[in-house]
């Protein structure tokens, strides 16, 4: 079922990123239909939106926000409405796990950054486990987007959609070892799609 909520906010992002943050999508015809873990690098505050415009208006996605931004007024109402899941950073938060697990059981798209926060060129990071998680319990295709980080206004940004896939894992469930070996994999898979952004 449509976000209705989404549908009114989609034209009014899409006006601004094309006006002062243009992109170039590539790779869109693998996103697959039904529901799909969409797991990209984060540099920026509008990492989101670019992968957003580049889906399209006909493919709404669920997207994964620190909770801060879901108290902002206005904004954070208007945010829930249409569909983004706050998730409070540095805890589990079993509420925005829940949410996140039913909105790929009913078939619907997730954006998310497994690296849990904005992390610069050159910056080390951890990847955290909560994509393979969802993907494995759900059986949900995980699609590794590559998200240009250097941006400048008025010039196109260039966002690289992966091929889809499901991760193996050995046994009738995954362990923690498996979780952060399909986690490790999937950043390694996200980077490598920025040769693809030069």
């Amino acid at each position: 079922m449509k976000n209705k909520m989404y549908a009114v906010l989609y034209p009014i992002i899409w006006i601004y990123m094309k006006i002062f943050h243009p992109w170039k999508a590539v790779g869109v015809e693998n996103i697959p239909e039904g529901p799909a873990l969409i797991c990209g690098n984060h540099t920026t505050l509008g990492d989101p939106l670019y992968v957003v415009c580049c889906m399209g208006s006909r493919r709404q996605t669920h997207v994964m926000a620190k909770a801060e931004i879901m108290k902002w007024p206005v904004i954070g109402f208007l945010l829930k409405k249409a569909g983004i899941i706050g998730v409070n950073r540095g805890k589990s938060d079993m509420a925005a796990a829940k949410e996140c697990l039913r909105v790929l059981k009913k078939g619907e798209k997730l954006l998310m950054f497994p690296e849990g926060t904005r992390v610069k060129e050159g910056e080390a990071s951890e990847v955290q486990t909560g994509a393979a998680m969802f993907a494995t319990r759900t059986g949900t295709p995980l699609v590794p987007v590559y998200i240009s980080q250097k941006k400048r206004r008025f010039h196109r940004t260039t966002v690289v959609f992966g091929q889809p896939y499901h991760p193996e894992f050995e046994g009738r469930k995954p362990s923690a070892g498996d979780y952060q070996r399909i986690a490790d994999d999937l950043l390694a898979r996200v980077k490598a799609l920025g040769e693809q952004a030069a």
